[in-house]
């Protein structure tokens, strides 16, 4: 039968279960396991669709478009499998459709509450991925921080799974903070210890204990964690600050996390990790041979969560390239075309991330502008795409007014409007484009040869599109689009031919880039700012000479 672990958190947030579970993860896929990983989030949100980056970092796209929790592109990225719907579960999921069967009298006029019927929806999505035997061991991380009142009827589903099942196929592994004092020079336990007595008051004792800490936790402190905490002592385990969070997998299996997860589920020990091609990424990583300057153009730039899986990819591109990517966020909001050329011109490259809404959206024509104009490598992604498009009909086809109809209804030159299905959509959650579409390329296109292929699928997440009346207008001027939706025509990819690297795609790329497999656009991206670098070296010396 299929194992289950599940990842609790104690202390403080943002200690990164997510890595933790991502990493036993990538390890127990190493050693021939079929594993998988969901998040099970407190909020009452239905999805994260719906949020402000400012809450709650980027959201992330599944291949089946389910809107979910940033931490399932960790899962991605470290696993290199694509996840689903299935992956990540809200409060707000569950309550609705609790509340949509006691609509429809399933529960036989029974007084609905939380226990039985909250923590019995919640047991039956955590099971929900091991129902087929598809995997071997399911982790389940659980987001908030224990002794969180939202987070209750999670533990008492956790609680209740390990009666059920067995502690032999249930394990916890709570991911504590030991601070260092500094004034007192001191790792301090009793943060974890407080943490794991609230835990064990749900009725619920962890297994494993995963301590963060600065410091590296010597022999007699974790003999004291596990006297306290009443865990064998191999199972606290140190997880020191790391330079990346790529280097975690390797550190949890120094530290045996792997082997203790399966000596408590009672599975076989299998081959020795493989980490071969993990360990030759993070020596790429770690010691480039080269540096760019990337401008990430964006409107919620200060939040480092808020673009997670375009940094990502980055990284997996630079070290594709034996290359380190220095990113300088740049506020959209706060460019014009008077400090457009200050603020742009010593970067090697510019991005144009996605986003909604109006505000900073001047700036981000400001920024294509000046990057067209110029030659420096441009991506645009998503509305980064259909601001390039604005740009171009303003800017080259002469059309002052052209805009998205989302930033100006009124505007008469759509260039981008938004779908007709759309139209009459009340309800903004889940309403989008979402999910994996099928793209066509042009076969003699820079994006076809990038691919090396003219058959691609990308997964979106966005209301409005390019709009087709203007296909032939842009060709003629040079702007070419180069990849459309089998289906319906629609545009999903542009390119300016007689420029180093000018492609916009209305579909978001990053969430497919991982470790083992960074995207091809990223890749080429990141070589031709790498190229730029050089022939402005070039040009130096020969300027001197």
């Amino acid at each position: 039968m299929t194992k289950y672990i599940f990842v609790t958190g104690g202390v403080t947030s943002s200690l990164g279960k997510g890595i933790i579970a991502a990493s036993l993860a990538k390890l127990l896929q190493a050693r021939g396991y079929r594993a998988t990983i969901q998040k099970f989030d407190p909020y009452i949100n239905v999805d994260p669709g719906t949020l402000n980056p400012y809450e709650h970092g980027e959201c992330f796209v599944t291949e089946d478009g389910a809107e979910t929790d940033l931490d399932l592109g960790h899962y991605e990225r470290f696993l290199n499998t694509p996840t689903s719907q299935a992956n990540n579960v809200t409060t707000g999921r569950v309550y609705q459709y609790v509340i949509n069967k006691e609509r429809e009298g399933a529960f036989l006029g029974k007084t609905v509450q939380v226990i039985p019927h909250i923590t019995d929806e919640i047991k039956r999505r955590i099971r929900l991925l091991g129902n087929d035997n598809k995997y071997d061991v399911v982790i389940t991380e659980l987001g908030g921080t224990v002794g969180d009142i939202e987070s209750l009827p999670y533990i008492e589903a956790v609680r209740q799974l390990k009666w059920e099942l067995g502690n032999e196929n249930c394990i916890v592994i709570h991911l504590t903070l030991i601070p260092y004092l500094k004034a007192a020079k001191e790792l301090k336990t009793k943060p974890t210890q407080h943490s794991v007595k609230m835990l064990s008051e749900n009725g619920v004792h962890p297994d494993i204990i995963v301590c963060r800490t600065e410091e590296p936790l010597y022999g007699d402190l974790k003999k004291k964690i596990a006297l306290f905490c009443n865990v064998r002592p191999e199972a606290v385990i140190e997880a020191r600050d790391a330079d990346t969070i790529y280097g975690v997998p390797v550190e949890m299996m120094l530290e045996k996390l792997d082997v203790i997860s399966l000596k408590l589920l009672e599975l076989p020990l299998g081959t020795e990790p493989e980490l071969g091609k993990w360990k030759e990424f993070l020596t790429k990583l770690r010691y480039p041979k080269s540096k760019v300057t990337v401008g990430l153009i964006g409107k919620y730039v200060e939040l480092q969560d808020a673009y997670k899986s375009i940094l990502e990819s980055l990284i997996h591109a630079g070290a594709m390239n034996e290359c380190k990517v220095e990113v300088r966020n740049i506020h959209s909001e706060y460019l014009t075309p008077e400090n457009a050329a200050e603020k742009l011109q010593n970067l090697d490259a510019v991005i144009v991330a996605p986003g909604f809404g109006s505000r900073g959206i001047e700036g981000k024509i400001d920024a294509i502008r000046y990057a067209r104009e110029e030659g420096i490598p441009f991506f645009g992604i998503c509305l980064g795409m259909q601001m390039a498009a604005v740009e171009f009909a303003r800017n080259v086809l002469g059309h002052n007014d052209a805009h998205s109809t989302e930033m100006n209804a009124d505007t008469k030159n759509p260039v981008i409007h938004l779908m007709n299905e759309q139209k009459d959509i009340l309800h903004k959650g889940g309403t989008m484009r979402l999910g994996s579409y099928k793209c066509e390329l042009q076969s003699n296109s820079n994006v076809a040869a990038i691919y090396g292929s003219t058959h691609i699928e990308e997964r979106h997440r966005h209301r409005y599109e390019f709009n087709n009346d203007y296909v032939d207008a842009f060709e003629k001027a040079g702007m070419l689009p180069v990849g459309k939706n089998t289906e319906t025509g629609l545009v999903e990819v542009i390119e300016l031919g007689n420029h180093p690297f000018f492609i916009g795609t209305q579909f978001h790329p990053e969430y497919k880039s991982t470790v083992e497999n960074p995207h091809p656009l990223f890749n080429a991206f990141v070589k031709a700012a790498k190229q730029r670098q050089e022939n402005k070296k070039e040009e130096a010396v020969l300027s001197h000479n």
